[in-house]
């Protein structure tokens, strides 16, 4: 579901998957990487400093090879509950470069992306909010809500999934931080 003014682009989801599942499917770069980009697209590289301040470096492949990569600082993180993050294309690098580098008009140099979390009783509602998008077209718009979708979608797949291994089986793989955690 998903709504949007003139400068705002917002979706909302329901997963079947506890918030702290949700949570780290935006927070662990092992899970970010099994989602981020449309569908056909994949994740080869995913960095973050995840506190308020840090930064991330985050690329998409095409299924034709061709990479997108995006940059921004995590402006706000309230555990569990929020992130608001800058977001701007990159390089490889991570230098800030105009979409225009990617083929694209219109876009600033810099949005903002929020999204926040709440427990639903075992499951998660999430908000995404994409602001700062006043000067893209209709088409670009239409273009840039259908690739949240396909990326929401497959982090649907994959937290849901998740959420139905029992910790401790030889399905569930735990990551860096979990082993340390544990």
């Amino acid at each position: 579901m998903s709504e949007q003014d003139n400068n705002e682009l917002v979706i909302t989801r329901i997963f079947d998957a506890p918030r702290e599942t949700v949570w780290k499917y935006w927070t662990d770069t092992d899970y970010f990487k099994k989602w981020w980009g449309p569908k056909d697209f994949t994740c080869p590289f995913s960095k973050m400093d995840f506190r308020t301040g840090g930064k991330y470096l985050h690329a998409m492949r095409s299924k034709e090879g061709q990479e997108f990569w995006s940059t921004g600082t995590f402006k706000e993180i309230v555990p569990m509950g929020k992130i608001v993050a800058t977001d701007s294309f990159a390089d490889k690098e991570g230098n800030v470069v105009p979409s225009t580098h990617y083929g694209m008009e219109n876009f600033p140099l810099e949005c903002e992306i929020t999204v926040t979390f709440e427990d639903l009783g075992g499951k998660t509602g999430m908000t995404l909010r994409h602001a700062g998008i006043a000067n893209i077209d209709a088409s670009m718009r239409h273009e840039m809500e259908q690739g949240w979708n396909e990326s929401l979608d497959k982090m649907k797949q994959e937290a849901e999934k998740e959420a139905q291994r029992p910790l401790g089986t030889d399905t569930h793989r735990m990551t860096e931080g979990e082993e340390a955690r544990a």
